[in-house]
C-alpha cells in the first residue's frame, strides 16, 4: 500500500498540529499509556530493578517467538553470513552487565506544548542486569567489510508509523556497534527475557537512550550507507520544527530523581512527610559518563547543598545518594540535580524540541510537613 494511501486511511489525532494543548489528554495517550508501564519513583530504592517494575514502551505489538524455530541472520556486506540459533548464542562467552536503560521520552509529559505520544512524566527508567553474548565477536566472525558503513537491526515486531508499514529498525555506525559493552542479551535480572522486553534476543547498546536496544532481534546486516527508515531520520531526532532534519537523539542525558519521601496523597501524588530529620534518597546517571555531583534542595531550586554519593559499580548504572532534611512544618518543593563527569549540569527548565526527547529537567517533589 502506498505511503500516501496509508496516511490519508488513519485519522488525526486532536487538531492534526501533533500536539496537545496543556490542559488536554487524549484517549490515544492513555491507550499508550496502558500499554506501557513505568518504574513507579520509589522503586528507585532497588539498586537493580525488579524485572516486574522496569519501564516498557512496546512500539506496535508483541510478537509470539516459538524458540525452536528463531533463528538470528547475520548478513549483508561480510565474508561469512551466520544463522544462529538461541542455543548457539548461549553457548559462546557471555557477559553480565548492569545497565541503567532510559526511554528517549521521559519527561515529555512535562514540556508545552506536549506531542501527542507516549505520555511519560519521569518514570521511563530501570537498572537491570543484562546477561548475553558481546556482538562484536558476532561480528568478527561474521567478518564486516570495509565498505561497510552501519549496523542496521531489525526487530519482529511490526507496524504502522509515519504512514509506513515497517518492523521496528535502527542502525548504529561500525564503531558504536563493535564496542565491547554491546550486547545480544538473551536474560534480564538471572532469567529468560520476558516476552515484552524482547524473547528471545534483544540488542542492549549500554549508555544509548533505549530505542536503540532493538528488542525481538531476527536480523543484523552490514550495509554500505546510513538507514534512512522511520526510526532514524523522522523519530528520535532533536528538531525545533517539523520541517527540520534535526540531530538523533543517542547518549543518555545526566539526571538524578528521588525516591519521594513521606506517603502520598492517592490523586495528586503530593507527599505528606512527618516532622523532624528525614532522609533524601535516589539513584542518577549519565550515560556512558560519571556522576561528579548530586545536589538537593528545600526550596524548588532556590538554593542547595550536596548530597552523599554511593560508589558507582559501572559506568552504565545508576548510582546512589543520600541527603539529610531537616523537615519543619509547612509546605515544600523538594527539588534535585545531579552534574557529570563532563561538566554537564540538569537544566532547571526543560529543552523543547518537537518529539519531546532528552528532557532532563530537575525534577521537584511537592510535600506537606506535619
Amino acid at each position: 500500500m502506498a505511503h500516501e494511501s496509508l496516511k490519508n486511511r488513519f485519522r488525526t489525532v486532536g487538531d492534526g498540529s501533533g500536539f496537545a494543548p496543556s490542559d488536554k489528554l487524549y484517549p490515544e495517550e492513555l491507550q499508550l499509556a496502558a500499554r506501557n508501564r513505568g518504574m513507579p519513583l520509589e522503586g528507585l530504592r532497588y539498586a537493580i530493578t525488579p524485572t516486574g517494575l522496569h519501564y516498557l514502551l512496546v512500539h506496535y505489538d508483541i510478537p509470539v517467538v516459538n524458540p525452536a524455530d528463531w533463528r538470528l541472520e547475520i548478513g549483508g556486506l561480510v565474508d561469512k553470513p551466520l544463522r544462529l540459533s538461541l542455543d548457539d548464542l548461549k553457548q559462546r562467552p557471555s557477559q553480565t552487565l548492569a545497565v541503567t536503560m532510559e526511554c528517549a521520552g521521559n519527561g515529555r509529559a512535562l514540556m508545552e506544548p506536549r506531542h501527542i505520544s507516549q505520555p511519560w512524566v519521569l518514570e521511563a527508567i530501570g537498572t537491570a542486569e543484562w546477561t548475553g553474548t558481546p556482538l562484536q565477536a558476532v561480528l568478527e566472525e561474521a567478518g564486516v567489510q570495509t565498505e561497510s558503513a552501519e549496523i542496521l537491526f531489525t526487530g519482529l515486531d511490526r507496524g504502522v508509523e509515519g504512514g509506513k508499514i515497517q518492523n521496528y529498525q535502527r542502525s548504529l555506525a561500525i564503531e558504536d556497534a563493535s564496542r565491547e559493552e554491546v550486547l545480544l542479551a538473551y536474560a534480564m535480572n538471572g532469567g529468560p527475557l520476558e516476552p515484552q522486553h524482547g524473547y528471545p534476543l534483544r540488542l542492549l547498546v549500554p549508555g544509548w537512550y533505549g530505542m536503540t536496544s532493538v528488542k525481538w532481534l531476527t536480523n543484523i546486516e552490514a550495509i554500505a550507507e546510513p538507514f534512512d527508515g522511520y526510526q532514524m531520520q523522522k523519530a528520535y531526532r532533536y528538531k525545533q520544527s517539523p520541517e527540520e532534519e534535526g540531530v538523533p537523539a543517542s547518549l543518555i542525558k545526566v539526571r538524578a530523581l528521588m525516591a519521594p519521601p513521606g506517603i502520598p496523597d492517592f490523586l495528586t501524588r503530593t507527599r505528606l512527610v512527618e516532622a523532624g530529620p528525614v532522609r533524601l534518597e535516589g539513584r542518577a546517571w549519565a550515560g556512558r559518563a560519571g556522576i561528579d555531583r548530586v545536589e538537593v534542595s528545600a526550596d524548588g531550586g532556590a538554593s542547595w547543598y550536596d548530597a552523599r554519593l554511593d560508589p558507582q559499580e559501572s559506568v552504565f548504572a545508576w548510582q546512589g545518594w543520600q541527603a539529610d532534611w531537616m523537615a519543619t512544618p509547612g509546605t515544600y518543593t523538594l527539588a534535585v540535580r545531579a552534574t557529570d563527569s563532563r561538566g554537564n549540569v540538569q537544566p532547571s527548565e526543560p529543552s523543547w524540541n518537537v518529539g519531546g526527547y532528552g528532557n532532563n529537567v530537575v525534577q521537584r517533589v511537592d510535600v506537606l510537613v506535619k
